[in-house]
Order: structure tokens, then C-alpha cells, then sequence
């Protein structure tokens, strides 16, 4: 049974540069793009409930049509049907940022001989946000020290170990395991999956702790930048990059640039044709002048650097 319904962004939105933001590699078996329609699975009450999401209008007028395909078991009854289309409209409109207004982002960026240019090539980019901060974290733990196209593959390795898929055509979807999914798993099962011996541990103990109520990540966004950072530093393999990528792709912080983003730098580097190699001290010296829209231009050097490998259209 499918559940359909609409989601109507603020002007301009554009799905597939917001999608490439959020899944960033092709190969990304998570988060699929494919003729103009996005493919995600999301867990809903412990079963795995396929979602699709196409967008109707040019940027200026945009319109969302989104299908949620419920598992067959579940009651059909109208209040079945509109606690599943709550829950898939809540998650796309986090996940998506279809209704965040970026004409400040425009206006401060008009004159800027940097972002200026990628700003209007990509007019309709909205700020991604993974569907937890759980899934942002795990994101950080899997990127940590390794190149993005192998951080990609450990978490399309992860979803499809630990991750339900839903039943029917859309199968070949697993939805990324959240805490109760991995809270019971072995660090060796990660380990197998090509994950070091530290990373399977941070993992697995976020995992349950989040999972017994011991950790409330999701409670994080009430916090002041300062505390959240303290709050996820301390954790078990969470470094400052690590905690600032969470706070942008899991929290919202649009303020925040992960200077500890060796691609990151690079990108920008490139962008600023600067010969010698950025470390986090100039980067952050650099991107505070984009503050409180430094997150923005993460997200506008990365679909950039998407857009010249040929993978995006500007």
C-alpha cells in the first residue's frame, strides 16, 4: 500500500543538488538519486518503509510529490495512513530543508568574489540533514581518517549487514541501522565489514547507549554550540571534526565548517587559488567572514567539486 502526499519548499529548491549534498558519492547505496527521483528507506516503528520523492515545477515553483511505501501488515486505516505520512513528511522535511529560507545566505553573499558565482550556479541547493543525529554520527565515525569513497562503502556495508530493507520492489533499499539495530551487535561483525577495531567500538557503545537512554544525541540541538561540542567530544572516538560534522549534517548548525575536513580545505583552496596547503587555523580565519552561513558554503565548495566531476548539473 502507498501513501502519497505533497511537500511544497520555499522558493527556489532544487531536489538534486540537495540530494547530491546529502548522499555525496555515486555509489552511495543509502541515499539514491535515479531520473530525477530520490529512493531512501526509513525505519518506522522497527519496519523498514520505502520513500520517493520527485520534484514537479522549476525551481521558482517547486512541488514535491512524495510515496511512501508501507509495509503490507500494517493496518491500512486512515490514522495508520497519516501517522506514516507525519512521520515520512517530518523526515524528508529534515532531511531536505525544503522550507529554510536562504535569501539572507543570497544577500550576504551577493558582492563575495568567492561564493558569489557558486551561489547563484546553484541556487536551489537547500542545507541536508541526515534523518538522526545518530546517522550524522555514525557518518563521522565511518569518514574518520579515510578517503569519502571508502567512508561511502563501510556505510553501504553497514546498512546492508544491519539495516531491515523493506519488502516488495523496493528490497534492494536497507535503511541505515539506528541504535536499537546495532546496539546488540559484535564489534567483530564491524570489524568484518572493513571497520578498525576503534571505530567498531565507538560504534557499537554510541549505539547502546543512545539505545538505553543513556545518551540523548538528538537532545544536542537545545544545547549552546559550546556544550553540544563538549557533549560529543567526550564520547568514545569523536574528535572536533567528527563533533562539527555532526553539528552540521545531524544538528543543522548552518553555522558551522568542519575545518578538519581535509577535502573540505581543498575545495576551498582550489576555489581561492591558493597555492600552499590550508590547515584548520586559516581555514577557520578564512570561512568566518560566511558566518553564520560558513555551513552553506560547505555545502556550495562540496557540490562544486560534485558538479566539476561531472556527477551534478550547476
Amino acid at each position: 500500500m502507498t501513501t502519497r502526499f505533497t511537500i511544497r519548499p520555499r522558493a527556489p529548491f532544487r531536489l538534486d543538488l540537495t540530494v547530491w549534498a546529502l548522499r555525496r558519492r555515486a555509489h552511495n547505496a543509502i541515499d539514491r538519486y535515479s531520473g530525477g527521483v530520490y529512493r531512501r528507506a526509513l525505519i518506522f516503528d522497527g519496519e523498514a518503509l520505502a520513500v520517493s520523492v520527485r520534484q514537479t515545477g522549476p525551481p521558482r515553483t517547486p512541488l514535491l510529490e512524495v510515496a511512501a511505501q508501507r509495509p503490507a501488515h500494517l493496518c491500512c486505516d486512515r490514522a495508520s495512513e497519516q501517522c506514516i505520512a507525519r512521520f515520512a513528511r517530518e523526515a524528508l522535511e529534515r532531511m531536505l530543508g525544503p522550507h529554510i529560507d536562504l535569501g539572507g545566505f543570497m544577500h550576504a553573499t551577493r558582492k563575495d568574489p568567492v561564493l558569489s558565482p557558486l551561489a547563484i550556479a546553484m541556487r536551489g541547493l537547500k542545507p541536508p540533514r541526515f534523518p538522526t543525529v545518530f546517522e550524522a554520527l555514525a557518518n563521522g565515525i565511518a569518514c574518520q581518517q579515510l578517503s569519502l569513497d571508502v567512508g561511502i562503502h563501510l556505510l553501504n556495508r553497514l546498512a546492508s549487514s544491519f539495516g531491515p530493507a523493506p519488502a516488495g520492489a523496493a528490497a534492494e533499499l536497507h535503511a541505515f541501522p539506528g541504535p536499537v539495530e546495532l546496539a546488540e551487535a559484535k564489534s567483530a561483525s564491524l570489524r568484518r565489514l572493513g571497520f578498525s577495531a576503534a571505530k567498531a567500538r565507538a560504534l557499537v557503545g554510541a549505539a547502546g547507549a543512545v539505545a538505553a537512554g543513556a545518551l540523548d544525541l538528538e537532545g544536542l540541538a537545545s544545547e549552546r554550540r559550546e556544550i553540544a561540542m563538549e557533549r560529543l567530544t567526550d564520547l568514545e572516538g569523536v574528535g572536533r571534526w567528527t563533533a562539527e560534522y555532526v553539528l552540521l549534517r545531524g544538528l543543522g548548525r548552518i553555522d558551522t565548517f568542519p575545518v578538519d575536513d581535509a577535502g573540505a580545505r581543498n575545495k576551498l583552496a582550489r576555489v581561492l587559488r591558493v597555492e600552499h596547503r590550508l590547515d584548520a587555523a586559516s581555514t577557520a580565519s578564512i570561512v568566518a567572514r560566511w558566518r553564520p552561513y560558513a555551513g552553506i558554503a560547505y555545502f556550495h565548495l562540496l557540490l562544486d567539486s560534485l558538479s566539476q566531476a561531472g556527477l551534478v548539473e550547476g
